[in-house]
């Protein structure tokens, strides 16, 4: 194999034309791609992937060429460099691999259908047609599409269609962009379209499988995204149309390919009278993610994939702004707070964990750059932490100067600084420097010492790791009025502690509104001062003092057990982000226990003892009027409740499930999964298990497909758990998108662990040829890392996986899954004792 050079260095395309004819039935394509460019040298190489080649021509006259397959590359040998059209004939295969162009199947009525979509990120154009498939490589195309068509069939594309001739499907001329934006569809579709105020058309097209009612709440979400969208960023929208269609497979969450997005179903088309404010949360911001990529990403797109981030940290970021703007009653920077920002914190305290910017250049390596903690939620804090200081007018100013700069070619994160200094006068890529180039982050120690209280900071660990000098400028949000803005240096004195707290009249606290990516750990004095007015801190400070308690005891800087009694200071919060925050550090006490064990008894009650007000006051049914707060909060603390094995809650919900046994979908959505997993576990039988899983297949509804996914592999019944495994590797039971979460299930669920790993390591071969090459593939390492918690355990988990360690995409997932095992492993063994007697002393 050559040296990995980027292939637009030797030829750079301006213009393609491409003609693909696809046939569903025999599961084949065929196409001609003329691509007119300029070659720098007379031997170039343009990507393809499992194309078989028939013929390349170069200004009409055919070209000796070779098969690099290894680089996935025609070598291609040219008479004289300069300007030259290219012209390349070649068929493959349709794979179901949901890469490159692939079929997604489903039923209407019992009648089994396919449709035909495109995911070409990131380097999967190559497997549709021949070109230089970087980032880079931007070029305008023509793409004209013929197909086995039937009657009443939909056709979409990035651009609208131009017309009609002899059955191939014109579309206009694009902008330039780059190959991976490039996307089509077509099948038997439903949609529906509105306009945007500057006279943008956006729809929603789905398959005939789902209810027109489905399509609503995206439309209304996507339309309104780009209006502000257009408005925040003060420059208008670059295409004709923006369409949302909903694949039935699709791999990744959504892909904001340029004017026709496309995204799991799940993430797109829901039930307008019955759905979870969690999950319409979900949706929304998925929505505004992919259309803040149609500007940042799309018009400006990275220079090459080490600046990933830069696409999806801000969109990310960009995803929260929107629906802030546009929903302003969701509150919905909360959830960036209970979601993003725990996860980026817990990955990020892992050694050999990336940094955000990374250097990569082999394409295997590529996806596996896609690590959601880092990429997306470290980086969109981020940006969250640059906003912050720098305030919208000059994020808007240096934003409409970047897209002006950059539009319709590439960018590096360094523009972006420059553009965002520019408008701000701040050494904006100065302070990032140390966030985006190193990875992990700080604890600041915040101490009283001989009288003066002291800040420290140093690199925050979980588990084993190596010595850190590491040192970063960090904003630190203090209420002291003479700390500094940002703490450059590694230790710090703010003075004469008594006279410091007199004049703030208030505990002393650092990261107040938690927008910067750092932990605090008070000494025992401070971390008193702060109880003792915990009540007087809002929501998001509450939240934060709970997290980043559970990270120190993951990090072993202070005991699990010393963090029980702090609980009943949060309990009596009417704010879900305070009891999301209580209920996720109880959860960690799980792994203290032991399944059936006296101990667990014990944590049951005091989840129980913990939940009970709350369950009371919130009951199993939304009220009319009630807050968004007590809707998102309802399945966090019936969870808690049932866990807690409260009888009389678990009889309720036993009542509920029977009144809506006739209907399922019709159960409060909120709780729905809750009450199904609930009959599940204590009223099971053969015959439930036969009607939920019936109910899965037939469904189109994605929520209630996921409560389903929930209860049945939560099913202690072993018989049955055998039947959930045999079912993993059948496609029209479990599709190969879904399976992630059907194994996570079964492994979680104390009754099917042993299943569930005995088939990965049975099966991998099957895994890696079904979902190998694909970016979600690593993440089923990350799940049983998230799971395993014994000594056995851990060495089962090394003894089949670092054999896979020289895997290209699987390394450093592996070597950090090791020590995320390791570090859980040591932490119990040491602390089991002291955590469970604390559990005991707390319900006497």
């Amino acid at each position: 194999m050559a040296a990995l050079t980027h292939f637009y260095q030797a030829f750079q395309p301006s213009h393609y034309n491409v003609y693909l004819d696809i046939n569903r039935e025999t599961k084949q394509f065929g196409g001609t791609t003329t691509i007119t460019g300029t070659a720098t040298t007379t031997n170039i190489a343009i990507h393809q992937k499992d194309l078989q080649i028939g013929s390349v021509k170069a200004d009409g006259k055919h070209v000796p060429f070779t098969m690099d397959v290894p680089a996935d590359a025609i070598r291609i040998t040219l008479p004289e460099s300069g300007e030259v059209t290219l012209e390349i004939t070649y068929t493959a295969p349709l794979t179901d691999t949901m890469m490159g162009i692939y079929p997604s199947y489903y039923q209407v009525d019992g009648v089994k259908k396919q449709i035909i979509g495109t995911q070409f990120e990131t380097n999967f154009a190559r497997q549709a047609f021949p070109s230089i498939d970087e980032p880079e490589a931007k070029a305008t195309f023509d793409l004209a599409i013929k197909f086995d068509e039937q009657p009443g069939e939909t056709v979409l594309s990035n651009m609208p269609e131009n017309h009609v001739d002899n059955g191939v499907h014109y579309f206009d001329t694009t902008v330039r962009m780059s190959t991976y934006l490039v996307a089509f569809a077509f099948g038997d579709l439903q949609s529906k379209q509105t306009k945007t105020k500057s006279g943008v058309q956006v729809g929603v097209f789905g398959t005939k499988a789902h209810p027109a009612k489905d399509l609503d709440f995206a439309l209304d979400i996507a339309k309104r995204s780009i209006e502000f969208f257009e408005d925040f960023y003060q420059t208008p929208y670059p295409l004709p149309h923006s369409w949302q269609l909903a694949l039935p497979d699709f791999s990744a969450g959504a892909m904001e390919n340029w004017g026709l997005v496309t995204y799991r179903e799940a993430y797109l088309l829901l039930d307008p009278d019955n759905t979870s404010m969690s999950v319409k949360q979900v949706v929304a911001t998925v929505i505004a993610h992919e259309l803040a990529h149609q500007w940042f990403g799309d018009l400006v797109t990275m220079k090459w994939w080490d600046d990933l981030w830069l696409n999806e940290s801000f969109a990310n970021m960009m995803e929260y702004v929107a629906i802030d703007a546009i929903e302003p009653d969701w509150h919905i920077w909360e959830t960036f707070q209970t979601s993003d920002v725990p996860a980026a914190l817990q990955r990020d305290a892992t050694d050999g964990v990336q940094s955000v910017h990374v250097q990569v250049e082999n394409p295997a390596e590529i996806d596996a750059l896609f690590d959601a903690a880092i990429v997306y939620a470290k980086g969109a804090r981020m940006l969250v932490m640059v906003r912050a200081p720098i305030g919208d007018d000059a994020l808007r100013a240096g934003l409409k100067a970047y897209f002006a700069a950059h539009q319709f070619s590439n960018a590096t994160g360094a523009d972006l600084w420059a553009a965002l200094g520019e408008a701000s006068g701040m050494d904006i890529g100065g302070i990032m420097q140390s966030w985006l180039e190193q990875p992990g982050y700080p604890v600041v120690n915040a101490a009283i010492v001989d009288g003066q209280l002291t800040l420290s900071q140093e690199q925050f660990f979980i588990g084993e790791h190596h010595a850190s000098t590491r040192k970063w400028q960090i904003p630190l949000n203090s209420n002291a009025p003479d700390a500094p803005a940002i703490m450059t240096e590694k230790t710090l004195t703010l003075g004469d502690y008594a006279a410091l707290r007199e004049a703030i009249g208030a505990p002393f606290r650092l990261n107040i509104g938690h927008n910067s990516h750092f932990i605090v750990k008070y000494d025992d004095t401070l971390m008193a001062d702060i109880l003792a007015h915990v009540d007087e801190l809002d929501a998001i400070d509450q939240l934060q003092l709970l997290q980043a308690q559970r990270l120190l005891a993951d990090g072993n800087q202070i005991s699990y057990a010393d963090v029980v009694p702090l609980l009943p200071h949060f309990t009596g919060s009417h704010a879900n982000v305070v009891i999301d925050g209580w209920v996720t550090v109880a959860t960690n006490l799980k792994k203290f226990v032991t399944a059936d064990s006296p101990e667990e008894a014990h944590l049951r009650q005091l989840f129980d003892q913990l939940s009970a007000e709350q369950m009371h006051r919130l009951g199993l049914t939304p009220k009319a009027g009630e807050s968004n707060d007590d809707q998102l909060s309802r399945p966090d603390i019936l969870s808690a409740a049932l866990y807690g094995q409260n009888a009389d809650t678990i009889a309720a919900v036993h009542d509920l499930f029977v009144a809506h046994q006739s209907d399922l979908t019709t159960l409060p959505a909120d709780i729905r999964g809750l009450v199904i997993a609930n009959e599940v576990k204590h009223f099971g039988s053969a015959e439930l298990f036969d009607q939920l899983l019936a109910a899965y297949r037939d469904s189109s509804n994605a929520s209630f497909k996921g409560n389903l996914v929930g209860a049945l592999t939560g099913t202690p019944d072993q018989a049955l758990i055998a039947r959930l495994i045999d079912a993993f590797e059948d496609a029209d039971t479990i599709k190969p998108q879904d399976l992630r979460g059907w194994f996570r299930g079964v492994l979680a669920n104390d009754a099917g662990q042993q299943a569930a790993w005995d088939w990965i390591r049975n099966d991998w071969a099957w895994l890696e040829k079904t979902v190998g090459g694909d970016m979600e593939f690593t993440t089923y390492i990350t799940v049983i890392a998230g799971i395993f918690k014994t000594p056995e355990r851990l060495q089962e988990f090394k003894t089949f996986f670092e054999p896979k360690l020289q895997t290209p995409g699987l390394t450093r997932e592996i070597k950090m899954d090791i020590n995320v095992i390791s570090s859980r492993v040591a932490l119990i063994e040491a602390e089991k004792a002291a955590v469970n007697a604390a559990v005991a002393d707390f319900i006497q």
